[in-house]
């Protein structure tokens, strides 16, 4: 079973997962530039899209815009170019464009470090304005998106029935020392072990732990 008196075990345990493991897109755009203007951009491209496919529609737009100022510059259609094959591209690029003009009007270019405000912008939910919060100005927040939705549930840490619900259950529950460093390590163990379909238990450090809820098929 997974809980408060273990939970800091387990999260050492995927820390060394994490590793060996390729880091989520967005946290390597916050670790090479430090730039919450890039990390906001990065992570509003990464919605409902593959770290593959956000990196190399990440790289292709800030080669050619990478601050709001030269964002605005730029057409819709140009922005749908530059991101495409991103999920949604057509209303991410839109989003991308008004997002960067709010920056600029309302906050002097400068992203803001304050979730009611980051969640006023066209495109940012829970999850993306956490993000920025965390990486772009290590700030404590908690990042839930579906890796770690269902895992915190799959554990039986939370008992949830939507990501936004998993935060707040997080956020009462999990030691705010953990709560910078959860997004990345579950979400990293989702991708490579811990997967939505037929999980890879036989290859699971934390196996003896885990209640598997939910789990029907696993390898």
């Amino acid at each position: 079973m997974i809980n408060n008196s273990n939970i800091g075990k387990i999260l050492k345990i995927l820390k060394n997962e994490y590793i060996k493991n390729r880091k989520p897109i967005v946290t390597e755009i916050s670790e090479r530039d430090k730039d919450p203007y890039k990390i906001l951009i990065g992570t509003l491209l990464s919605l409902r899209t593959k770290d593959e496919v956000t990196k190399q529609a990440s790289n292709k737009l800030f080669s050619v815009a990478d601050v709001p100022e030269q964002i605005i510059k730029l057409s819709q259609k140009q922005i749908e170019k530059l991101i495409f094959p991103v999920g949604f591209y057509h209303r991410k690029a839109e989003n991308i464009k008004l997002v960067s003009k709010i920056i600029l009007q309302k906050y002097s270019g400068k992203v803001p470090d304050e979730l009611d405000k980051l969640l006023s912008l066209p495109g940012v939910g829970r999850k993306t304005a956490n993000l920025v919060l965390v990486l772009g100005f290590d700030k404590f927040g908690i990042c839930v998106d579906t890796h770690v939705h269902r895992i915190s549930n799959r554990w039986n840490f939370v008992k949830t029935k939507s990501p936004e619900k998993t935060e707040f259950e997080l956020r009462r529950k999990l030691p705010k020392k953990y709560w910078k460093i959860y997004n990345d390590y579950l979400v990293s163990f989702g991708q490579n072990i811990c997967r939505p379909i037929s999980p890879l238990c036989s290859k699971c450090e934390i196996e003896k732990w885990c209640p598997k809820i939910g789990v029907n098929t696993k390898r």
